[in-house]
């Protein structure tokens, strides 16, 4: 089912909010780290983008990061940062079409797929337009358990899959009567979401079929007219960070140049979008410039523009306390920076916070992805723990390097441990 949201002449503008100083925001500090990346062909062409956690019930210090690796596929990390497993993704199936390129993955865990109950984790892989899928065993380890033949996400033929329009941003929806998950993925370079429904494919793999699929909006009212976020040429305002809130049946979508999304999603069907908050640039006038072949400003900021994100919007994480606090985190990521909002009734932002470096860590840079758990996971992390991507690893030796951070859940600023 395709529809495209009428969003567009109903949006209300939000109100104008108190702008933060980013030298202000309190600081926080990541306690280890994953070992570098390097997006180069000596390594493999390796560029890290998306967290996800798996809790081992039984001893949570055994806790599994997973983490997308772009075209060098997929790696798991213990909870000291150690690579224990890794999976490349799917080569090429000709020489002139495109290899696999995992972009976002989330995980569900004891989720009913055919007479199976099984942890997983999902996968958008970018390069091939698919959906894959891990079954992750006590011991958090993981077995490819993608059906043989998975369909395309959005691509019509394997020529379209080469235009590299394909699944992009991915989150897993437990289905609360006890059935198979859904899969919310994005598509690269639109504004369209599809949501898919996981399934036994007869042989003990998973498959998935399409339930629906939502367009957002391109175009914008603002006063005095209309907007639309300047893009590179033939390409609209994407979503890439993604998050469920299972207890209110909730998506909430980053739409990068745009802001964040608010959708209900019920059954595989998405509801209304609303747009909660907006970037900074929100609403300012820009064109795309032919010889930097970039986007430049071409008028003041927008009375329209959000306070708290600069563009890009990225990854979107959601912790949950004891007594109902649902705090959702968000990357700032044309600042380096996170912002804290409070879901717990209604959407309200409350803080906001930078990863600075430490003594033995790094800080974090334009952040891609985040994960985050409330769950004590031993001693290292006793309160939960919050791991992000860094785009921009130190030191690099001079290429182009990438990881993962992992902070303490206590230490960051509206986690209501912080400053204890």
């Amino acid at each position: 089912m395709r529809r495209t949201a009428a969003v567009l002449a109903s949006l209300a503008l939000l109100p104008v909010l108190t702008l933060p100083a980013t030298a202000d925001l309190p600081q926080v500090r990541a306690v280890t780290e994953t070992p570098p990346n390097y997006d180069d062909k000596a390594g493999g062409k390796a560029d890290a983008d998306d967290p996800a956690i798996w809790i081992n019930r039984e001893h949570p210090e055994r806790s599994r990061v997973i983490g997308t690796l772009k075209n060098a596929g997929l790696d798991v990390f213990d909870l000291a940062g150690n690579r224990l497993q890794h999976f490349a993704p799917p080569p090429a199936p000709t020489p002139d079409a495109e290899a696999g390129r995992f972009n976002n993955v989330d995980v569900v865990q004891a989720a009913r797929v055919g007479r199976r109950t099984l942890d997983l984790a999902v996968v958008s892989d970018r390069g091939r337009d698919r959906i894959r899928v891990y079954a992750i065993d006590r011991s958090g380890v993981l077995t490819d358990v993608t059906t043989a033949t998975p369909p395309r996400a959005f691509s019509a033929t394997e020529a379209e899959v080469d235009d590299q329009r394909t699944a992009y941003g991915l989150a897993v929806v437990p289905d609360p009567a006890g059935g198979a998950p859904w899969v919310v993925t994005s598509r690269r370079h639109e504004t369209r979401i599809g949501v898919f429904r996981l399934a036994d494919d007869g042989t003990g793999h998973i498959t998935y079929r399409r339930a629906d699929l939502l367009d957002l909006p391109a175009t914008f009212p603002v006063p005095g007219g209309s907007w639309s976020p300047c893009e590179d040429p033939g390409e609209g305002p994407q979503v890439e960070g993604m998050v469920f809130d299972p207890t209110d049946g909730v998506l909430y979508a980053a739409q990068e140049d745009v802001g964040v999304w608010r959708i209900p999603l019920r059954d595989g069907r998405f509801g209304k979008p609303a747009l909660v908050d907006r970037v900074r640039e929100f609403g300012r006038p820009a064109g795309y410039d032919e010889t930097a072949e970039e986007c430049v400003f071409t008028g003041p900021p927008s009375p329209a523009a959000g306070r708290y994100i600069s563009a890009d919007a990225e990854g979107l994480t959601i912790a949950y306390g004891r007594h109902g606090e649902k705090t959702l985190l968000a990357s700032s990521q044309g600042d380096s920076t996170f912002v804290v909002y409070d879901i717990s009734r209604g959407f309200r932002h409350t803080t906001g916070f930078a990863v600075a470096d430490g003594s033995t860590v790094d800080g974090v840079q334009h952040s891609d992805g985040g994960a985050v758990t409330s769950t004590p996971l031993g001693r290292d992390f006793p309160h939960g723990l919050l791991v992000l991507h860094d785009g921009e690893n130190t030191p690099d030796d001079g290429r182009v390097s990438t990881n993962f951070k992992f902070v303490r859940w206590e230490q960051v600023p509206g986690s209501g441990r912080a400053g204890r």
